[in-house]
């Protein structure tokens, strides 16, 4: 009974980690368009999705190289958005229980999906299966849309013609989407990083606004203990 009970579980994970990796991974089509618009080349854009592999950091930095801002201050956004992976890492270091080598190669697959699935299961065995099919699943559809998206637009001509300049900002508010209506917390969190951002657009170059915004998110769900996407453990 307690096989079948765990099979049962580490075949439910196997379905969650698909669903969501797929159903996600083909909105990096929107971020080859995009990183194409604020004009990258489809090396880069692929290039940032093979190392980065974060959704909303990659799409803060080719927002800021399409608004005229510096490589630097879009970097520098860029890691601050995706400081909230490294919080991830601390509950999921436990659960997974990976060891040696493997924890770098395992660190590159934390983010918000596969935390989610992960914490999502009700035992060990099956978070485990849920974060790595996630992860690869995701990894591998990401990658590939994002391929696809770049050599698209890239063929555009004039991507702006087509209304490809609203793409990018509009499945990053999609991305977050989730993020914002999780809880009270983060909707404060977010209300008053939009509100740092939007005043310091007219003073500062771009990309500093940003980077100032997701700071300032950052440091607001550092303290107490928060959730993890799935509105779950704590993250």
């Amino acid at each position: 009974m307690i096989f079948t009970d765990s099979a049962t579980a580490r075949s439910a994970a196997v379905r969650d980690g698909l669903g969501v990796g797929l159903a996600v991974g083909v909105s990096g089509v929107a971020f080859g368009a995009a990183a194409v618009t604020a004009g990258l080349s489809v090396a880069q854009a692929c290039v940032l999705s093979l190392l980065t592999f974060s959704g909303a950091s990659q799409f803060a930095l080719a927002g800021v190289i399409g608004g005229g801002g510096g490589l630097v201050a879009g970097t520098l956004g860029a890691v601050l958005l995706g400081g909230r992976n490294a919080l991830y890492g601390l509950r999921l270091a436990e659960l997974l229980g990976v060891r040696g080598w493997r924890r770098l190669l395992t660190a590159h697959g934390v983010i918000d999906e596969s935390t989610a699935v992960a914490t999502a299961q009700p035992d060990r065995a099956s978070a485990r299966t849920g974060f790595h099919v996630t992860a690869i699943s995701l990894y591998l559809a990401w990658n590939l849309s994002t391929l696809a998206g770049a050599v698209g637009a890239s063929r555009l001509g004039d991507p702006d013609t087509f209304g490809l300049d609203a793409l990018g900002p509009a499945v990053f508010l999609a991305l977050l989407w989730p993020r914002l209506t999780a809880g009270r917390t983060e909707i404060k969190v977010a209300a008053a990083a939009a509100v740092l951002a939007i005043a310091a657009t007219p003073l500062l170059p771009p990309g500093v606004p940003v980077m100032l915004a997701a700071a300032a998110a950052l440091l607001g769900l550092l303290p107490g203990r928060r959730e993890a996407p799935d509105g779950g453990a704590p993250a």
